[in-house]
């Protein structure tokens, strides 16, 4: 046995306990050699000359029987490391698993004349989607999901959209994990699936108003990027469907959708951060042709919807880098010369986007990186914002297909607050709830506590961390913490309430969202200066964001752990790099790496999308800067923390051959003897298993992970 510190039943008793084991508690790991890749010597190029080499590039075939013997190798090496907490992270998945109700539903929603919900039996990884006339009557399933994966490994159903008449329903399924789905077409009166398939679409489609025809994008099954909008007649092949939109410029995702109002059908073109563009078209002439709203001009993003009389506009016209409402009258085009001003422009507040209603508007504003709703009654003007009381939330406007309603659905939700829906008379100003995520066992919120707090970073800027802990937490040093972020596309790492976390913080740990740059939490200059040329912010933000949780004595100096997934799969690899010996352990969830060598290769999926988020390495500057802190590139020989690193075989937005490569690399390079484990999920893509339960058990295994860092030394190296 390859001994890194001495083995006691104590040590396996204190993992399961209430409270991390002692410093001094340590076990024995297996003795057993991690695989070895091999080396193959392999040269990239840049256009101007610069040379790299990548002794492991030929992990990128999946087809090679060599390539799945390694990922195999590496599932067991992981399995026998981790046997000493094999118990406890069934134990894990057990507890986490006997938290969720499992006979479960949603709440109706409804559209036309129809209520929708979905629910779930015991002991079942889907749901089951139903309708009702009334909610008197009884329930239609009109898709059960657990059937309809029965004999798969994989399933993901992306959605369904229902014919305005309430006859059909349009669906999509995919089998593998590569975001490539079928679209089919179900008769709910029959309940039986018209003889029709379309492969290699996004999953989604969008009816005319009289239900003959549905909408969809074709996708590219290299790629994967949607490049087409197509029209397809009901009772036609597919081979006759009409090419309505091609969207040329590879670096543009195109989307397809209908108004809130419904009048109108709506194609939308988009890059972020460069431009976008919308194309509407009656929903009740579909035969006819898609019109430019605004026309596309580089520099210009806004989003557009319909109300009643009038389409809304949020928009960044005139240097509005944090949005500005407008709007304009109902006609087609509407060049930025009809637009009129509704909600000006403010430094200190994102215009996130809008909700509108045949009487009111809802405004989703974001404040010092807390959501507001803001509710504006469109004929008198009169405005009032929903008043939220915890320091740390995330409030959203929910499923809200009835145009001509005054009733808003919203969800709610904190750190400490289980999943809520509400909803909200816009008139009488009252608040109903409807449904809180159920909590089984002794959960009882009030014996938790959240704070947000400010970390001053290396350039001065104040970054919001949101921290959450069971009340008998001492913050004096002592205690493990789980650092989280992602800090990239601008998107938002809002707080949420997660059941499954219960298990960490009632083990003594503390949970910690840092709202990095490269987000958008503080505004549009937040992701400005986390992205292309500024990217570095990310990474620094994050290190001085566990050197403030230390330094505050959230977090004991050798028990702080960092975790994050695809983008912030690569703030975890930067980290591990720039800062790795500050954490006990990392986890890595299918990680984004390998960042030249991705960005130079147009073919692979959403490549050519990205070059406005990191750079074009055709050009030196952005090749320079990327490889500054690829953490593939930037490997070296010193010591690294415990990793556990996750991917999917069939992952379409980060190919596994990433972190399997970077993996190798590590192995090859470090100096210690820390953990260095790599899972690979070889019946699933970019969201891991699918299946409720399934899921859950990927966090279990993470957990089990965190806790044995807990209990095996850490080398230095």
């Amino acid at each position: 046995m390859r001994t890194l510190a001495i083995t006691t039943l104590a040590a396996l008793a204190a993992l399961a306990a209430c409270k991390p084991a002692a410093d001094k508690t340590t076990m024995t790991l297996p003795d057993v050699k991690p695989p070895v890749a091999d080396k193959k010597p392999f040269t990239l190029k840049a256009p101007f000359g610069a040379e790299r080499q990548d002794e492991y590039y030929w992990l990128r075939n999946r087809e090679d029987k060599a390539v799945i013997a390694y990922l195999t190798a590496e599932n067991a090496y992981k399995d026998t490391m981790m046997s000493p907490v094999k118990g406890l992270q069934e134990e894990l998945f057990q507890e986490i698993k006997k938290r969720i109700k499992e006979d479960d539903n949603g709440v109706p929603t409804k559209d036309g004349a129809w209520y929708y919900n979905y629910k779930y039996a015991t002991g079942a990884e889907y749901p089951i989607h139903v309708r009702q006339r009334t909610l008197k009557d009884a329930e239609q399933i009109i898709f059960d999901e657990n059937k309809m994966a029965d004999g798969h490994d994989y399933f993901d159903m992306a959605g369904y959209e229902v014919s305005d008449d309430g006859r059909y329903a349009a669906y999509a399924v995919d089998y593998v994990s590569r975001r490539l789905y079928t679209l089919k077409v179900r008769d709910l009166e029959t309940g039986q699936d018209l003889p029709l398939e379309i492969p290699n679409t996004d999953g989604y489609a969008v009816w005319s108003a009289d239900g003959q025809y549905f909408f969809y994008i074709h996708k590219d099954t290299t790629t994967l990027l949607g490049y087409q909008v197509r029209r397809h007649r009901m009772g036609t092949n597919p081979s006759q469907d009409v090419v309505v939109y091609e969207e040329e410029n590879n670096s543009h995702y195109i989307s397809v959708g209908r108004s809130k109002s419904k009048k109108y059908l709506e194609i939308s073109t988009r890059q972020n951060g460069v431009a976008t563009e919308h194309f509407f078209l009656d929903a009740a002439k579909p035969t006819g042709t898609f019109v430019s709203f605004a026309g596309r001009t580089r520099g210009h993003e806004f989003e557009v919807d319909h109300a009643g009389d009038r389409f809304y506009i949020t928009t960044n016209l005139g240097g509005a880098k944090n949005y500005k409402l407008m709007e304009a009258p109902d006609q087609l085009p509407a060049p930025t010369s009809t637009w009129k001003e509704v909600i000006a422009h403010r430094d200190d507040v994102f215009l996130e986007g809008i909700d509108p209603f045949a009487r009111y508007l809802v405004v989703q504003e974001r404040k010092e990186g807390l959501l507001q709703l803001r509710i504006r009654d469109r004929q008198s003007g009169q405005e009032h914002y929903l008043p939220f009381g915890e320091p740390a939330y995330t409030a959203y406007p929910g499923n809200n297909p009835e145009f001509d309603s005054q009733v808003l659905r919203y969800g709610y939700t904190s750190l400490t607050t289980p999943s809520s829906v509400y909803d909200y008379d816009m008139a009488s100003h009252q608040a109903t709830l409807l449904k809180q995520q159920p909590v089984l066992g002794t959960f009882n919120k009030d014996d938790y506590a959240t704070e947000r707090v400010y970390a001053t970073v290396r350039d001065g800027v104040k970054v919001p961390i949101s921290i959450v802990y069971k009340k008998d937490f001492k913050k004096n040093g002592s205690a493990p913490l789980l650092q989280y972020a992602y800090g990239s596309y601008g998107a938002n790492m809002d707080v949420y309430f997660s059941s499954s976390r219960l298990s960490l913080l009632n083990r003594g740990f503390a949970y910690a969202i840092c709202h990095i740059r490269g987000g958008q939490e503080m505004g549009r200059h937040w992701y400005d200066d986390g992205k292309l040329l500024k990217k570095q912010n990310t990474f620094n933000d994050f290190e001085d964001c566990g050197k403030f949780l230390i330094n505050q004595k959230y977090a004991a100096s050798d028990k702080l752990f960092a975790m994050g997934g695809s983008a912030g799969g690569l703030l975890m690899g930067a980290i591990a790099n720039q800062a790795g010996m500050q954490y006990r352990g990392i986890v890595a969830q299918v990680p984004f790496v390998d960042v030249v060598t991705t960005m130079q290769d147009s073919t692979i999926p959403l490549t050519t999308n990205e070059y406005e988020e990191w750079g074009n390495p055709a050009n030196k500057e952005y090749y320079d800067y990327m490889l500054s802190y690829s953490p593939y590139d930037n490997v070296e020989a010193k010591a690294y923390p415990h990793m556990l690193v996750t991917t999917g075989l069939h992952d379409s937005q980060v190919q596994y051959w990433e972190p399997a490569k970077w993996v190798a690399r590590l192995r090859a390079k470090k100096t210690d003897k820390n953990l260095l484990l790599l899972h690979t999920d070889m019946d699933a893509g970019h969201g891991g298993a699918s299946g409720r339960f399934k899921a859950l058990r990927e966090v279990a295994r993470e957990y089990a992970f965190l806790l044995l860092c807990l209990e095996v030394a850490v080398d230095k190296g």
